[in-house]
């Protein structure tokens, strides 16, 4: 269902009954564990794709620092130029 090195690969699923009688699949919320990280100041131009590549020099491991700040929808934390993210090492 996900990518192996996917934040989701390993949660696991609940089934969960809609109000209409159909069932749907779910993932299970995740606890996320406290994470330390390198500062970094954000610019107008930040993705964190591209963090994620200078980083970790992979651009697909940007939940990494979505995780390390908590962040469910992962463009809230590039939004706002000049808060301040971590960056874990990895």
């Amino acid at each position: 269902m996900f990518l192996p090195n996917s934040r989701y690969a390993k949660v696991p699923t609940v089934t969960a009954r809609l109000a209409t009688g159909e069932e749907v699949v779910a993932l299970k919320l995740r606890t996320l564990p406290p994470t330390t990280g390198v500062p970094k100041v954000i610019a107008s131009a930040d993705r964190l794709d591209v963090m994620s590549l200078q980083s970790y020099g992979d651009s697909t491991k940007f939940w990494h620092i979505a995780d390390a700040n908590t962040a469910l929808d992962s463009r809230t934390l590039v939004e706002e130029p000049g808060d301040t993210l971590n960056v874990p090492e990895t």
